[in-house]
């Protein structure tokens, strides 16, 4: 994330734990424990990555709370070291090794944190991803909702009105909502997640039977929750952080380690290819002549995943209630000898 996103939210004491050292697994722990994420990730038929700030420092963006991170530093009046701007930043081999693991079926949802943009630069898919804090490169219509992709990265953050410009709905072919005016989607510090991408996170988290979060401490609710969704139905979680997280007990693998070494490991494991970023691929750039592209998570697709949420609810309620019938009777019948 940057310095600059940061300077524009509100003022905020609680920022949670701060600077924890940070810890490597040695090489032959990293192969080991990869090849064992690899063999969860083929062996899951639903699988939710959640990404956080640690995913975007080797593209030159700062994260939040590590040892040379944007509040870690600012604790000690100092500013942290932001060699790139956010228009100028690339997707790492993390944003499209997760591009290519959901091309190919291994993943299927993706819910990030992070407003850098950088998922969006990869070529993801908006059906595939959750963005619960917002993204610099979308404005959103204040009336209607709608989301449009920008060519370069709004000049404000905590959804404040852009420049007096009014709804863009027209340019792609639709009926504008004529009184609505643009605004930046990047939330501040009080403001409420956006409702569908928070129902979908929800939703697939749940549905999971591997969620694994990379780049995150976890410390931010309530997306720093969502991996735990899927616990009480015998999901399996994995973190990849290089400092200690706030669930690292209930998790079943933890990987310490740069996520972008991780997922060359696992790609190559499943047989997956990393593609480099392209710019051909990339919306907001500007050597790209592409037309307004829209970002809205449409409703339909919205209550087709929820018809599947639904339908995996009764599964597992029917699963359980015939795990608790069957261990009882079980029970009953070796007393009974």
């Amino acid at each position: 994330m940057s310095c600059n996103y940061a300077d524009g939210l509100s003022p905020y004491e609680n920022k949670g734990i701060l600077g924890v050292p940070e810890n490597f697994d040695d090489k032959e722990t990293v192969e080991t424990k990869c090849k064992e994420l690899a063999h969860l990730v083929k062996e899951s038929s639903h699988v939710v990555v959640h990404t956080g700030a640690g995913i975007s420092t080797s593209a030159g963006i700062p994260d939040f709370r590590g040892p040379k991170g944007v509040w870690t530093l600012e604790e000690k009046g100092e500013k942290p070291l932001f060699n790139t701007s956010f228009n100028e930043a690339k997707p790492t081999r993390t944003h499209m090794a997760l591009k290519a693991l959901v091309e190919r079926g291994f993943v299927q949802y993706i819910v990030s944190q992070n407003i850098d943009g950088l998922h969006l630069k990869s070529g993801l898919s908006r059906n595939n991803l959750s963005e619960l804090h917002g993204n610099i490169f979308i404005e959103q219509c204040k009336k209607c909702r709608r989301q449009f992709v920008r060519k370069g990265a709004v000049e404000t953050v905590g959804q404040k009105p852009l420049e007096g410009l009014t709804c863009r709905a027209s340019e792609v072919g639709s009926r504008s909502c004529r009184s609505g005016f643009m605004h930046d989607n990047v939330l501040d510090w009080e403001h409420d997640l956006p409702e569908r991408d928070l129902d979908l996170a929800i939703m697939h988290s749940t549905m999971a039977d591997l969620n694994i979060t990379l780049g995150t401490t976890l410390q931010i609710v309530p997306s720093g929750n969502l991996p735990l969704k899927n616990l009480k139905n015998d999901g399996k979680l994995v973190i990849c952080n290089l400092q200690p997280t706030k669930h690292d007990k209930k998790a079943n693998l933890i990987i310490s380690s740069y996520t972008d070494d991780i997922l060359s490991k696992v790609c190559k494991r499943l047989g997956v290819e990393v593609p480099e970023y392209s710019e051909s691929d990339d919306p907001t750039s500007l050597n790209t002549t592409s037309s307004l592209l829209e970002w809205t998570l449409q409703q339909d697709h919205v209550k087709t995943i929820e018809g599947k949420f639904n339908a995996h609810r009764k599964a597992t309620k029917s699963q359980s209630n015939h795990k608790e019938f069957i261990p009882k009777k079980k029970l009953k019948s070796n007393n009974d000898d």
